[in-house]
């Protein structure tokens, strides 16, 4: 028999719906409803009842694609997401920008991108990181066919032309032109290779001007070939569209794909200590100045990330309630995290060149007080709300969940489950960031940048420390030794899922 409430609510129903999809909607609004109580009482909350039911439908397909599916019984539209696992790291020496080109290269007509926004009421996205290439494709659950039928074209058969290729280099070099001028640009690329130097992560993901003329045909069809095949990537739909009409149609049109027989692994070699000296990148007449202070950070697989991301809002509300010359500034502190390592960062912009020098050193002085003590409870608990509310708004967001089961994939996290990073935040204690905050800057080179007019800087920050000078024009990327195949990345293991 079944129970009162649910003959009342069936009874209301306007359409006709699986028992299994009716238990889903209601457990689902009741954790929504607790979700909004707990948050009214300031409790943190994780939505365990909403994690637990958005977990994927795992397929693979013969060519080792792997697939994770989420059907939303009556929702209109539909979501793909398709990550190639290997990204920026993988341009070749002195070629930064290959693998964004190679993104670019997926769908290079206009008319496609129109399409889809018009015609499919959706939208069509591809961007390039460190680890990957992820391309997002969405409209009516009604085209869905044709929307997959769009995704194997552009990964069965691409239009790499020369022209096509002369085309996308261009647009690529124009765009760098027009936003590498820009401070904040120059501080985070100075800082990229002060702190890694020849290592990939000290490269610029989109590349330079003078990186992306040296990128030719052949270049993208090596790289191509090496690690645009299924067994290299996983695709995650979202939407109205039932799963066995989904896999049919990734069986009819991307099982033709053909997979590689060996993926390239993730394998580089270590990067020498970042240089002490704080560098100043000359841009005459600037009236304030862009700083930058950074460590290396820890990697995605990292067991102690959740304690740097806890760590970082730590050091940016410490910074606000300490440092006059940061309150009214673009204060960003942020713990970026890749497949083999990551970048602590304490980026702000000082209105007043004199100001320059005790700011770098108030900064210094934050990490080093996280280093020798512990963060106080109350300190640890408001960074922790912080950083739930964060995660919790992506609860209810259907991309968010798929970069969760994309990134589980990607970095071979054990599971997948929404909950783990909420639950491992939460369990956090003042010693673990203490432990991290040791790990990250204690007896550690940082590198130290600072954007702005030098001849007004050197006198400043030399008081402090050597210095070196540079032009805007002169930061370029560092020159490896010789090597004898530059094909192939000097190896450091890791492994890969």
């Amino acid at each position: 028999m079944r129970p009162p409430f649910m003959i009342l609510h069936l009874k209301n129903l306007k359409r006709p719906v699986s028992l299994e999809n009716f238990i889903i909607s209601l457990l689902m609004k009741r954790a929504a409803l607790l979700t909004l109580l707990f948050t009214l009482s300031g409790v943190p909350v994780f939505g365990h009842a909403i994690q637990s039911l958005q977990e994927p439908r795992r397929e693979q397909l013969l060519n080792g694609l792997k697939i994770l599916l989420w059907n939303r019984p009556g929702e209109a539209q539909v979501m793909l997401k398709l990550r190639i696992q290997s990204g920026a790291a993988f341009d070749l020496e002195g070629k930064a920008g290959l693998m964004t080109l190679l993104g670019d290269g997926l769908f290079p007509d206009p008319a496609v991108r129109r399409y889809v926004t018009e015609d499919l009421e959706g939208r069509l996205e591809v961007n390039t990181d460190y680890d990957a290439i992820n391309v997002t494709l969405t409209g009516r659950a009604e085209e869905f066919e044709r929307l997959v039928e769009l995704l194997r074209n552009a990964l069965v058969s691409p239009q790499l032309s020369t022209e096509v290729v002369a085309r996308l280099r261009e647009a690529r070099i124009k765009t760098a032109r027009e936003t590498g001028l820009a401070p904040e640009m120059i501080a985070d690329r100075a800082t990229a290779v002060r702190l890694y130097g020849t290592h990939p992560y000290g490269r610029v993901v989109n590349g330079t001007p003078e990186t992306l003329a040296k990128i030719d045909r052949p270049d993208l069809l090596l790289a191509r070939e090496r690690f645009m095949n299924p067994n290299n990537a996983t695709l995650v739909c979202v939407g109205g569209v039932e799963p066995s009409r989904a896999l049919r149609t990734f069986r009819q049109f991307l099982g033709v794909w053909r997979r590689s027989e060996r993926i390239v692994p993730s394998t580089f070699r270590q990067p020498s200590a970042p240089d002490p000296r704080t560098l100043i990148v000359d841009q005459p007449g600037a009236p304030d100045a862009a700083v930058r202070l950074a460590a290396r950070g820890l990697a995605r697989t990292d067991r102690d990330l959740p304690s740097a991301m806890l760590l970082a809002a730590l050091v940016r509300e410490r910074l606000r309630a300490s440092v006059p010359e940061l309150k009214e500034s673009a204060l960003s502190v942020r713990h970026d995290a890749y497949s083999t390592g990551g970048t602590f960062r304490i980026s702000a912009a000082v209105r007043s060149t004199a100001s320059v020098a005790g700011a770098l050193d108030s900064m210094r002085k934050v990490l080093q007080l996280l280093v020798s003590a512990p963060p106080s409870v109350t300190e640890l608990e408001s960074a922790k709300r912080d950083q739930m509310a964060i995660l919790n708004q992506g609860l209810e967001k259907p991309e968010a969940i798929a970069e969760t089961w994309l990134d589980a994939e990607t970095y071979a996290a054990t599971s997948t489950s929404i909950g783990d990073l909420p639950r491992a935040i939460n369990a956090l204690r003042p010693e673990d960031v203490q432990l991290v905050a040791a790990r990250l800057f204690r007896d550690t080179p940082l590198a130290t940048v600072a954007v702005g007019d030098a001849t007004k800087l050197r006198a400043e920050l030399a008081r402090a420390g050597d210095v070196e000078v540079l032009g805007a024009g002169a930061i370029k990327e560092a020159k490896p030794a010789p090597a004898t195949n530059q094909q192939r990345p000097p190896s450091l293991p890791l492994k890969r899922p």
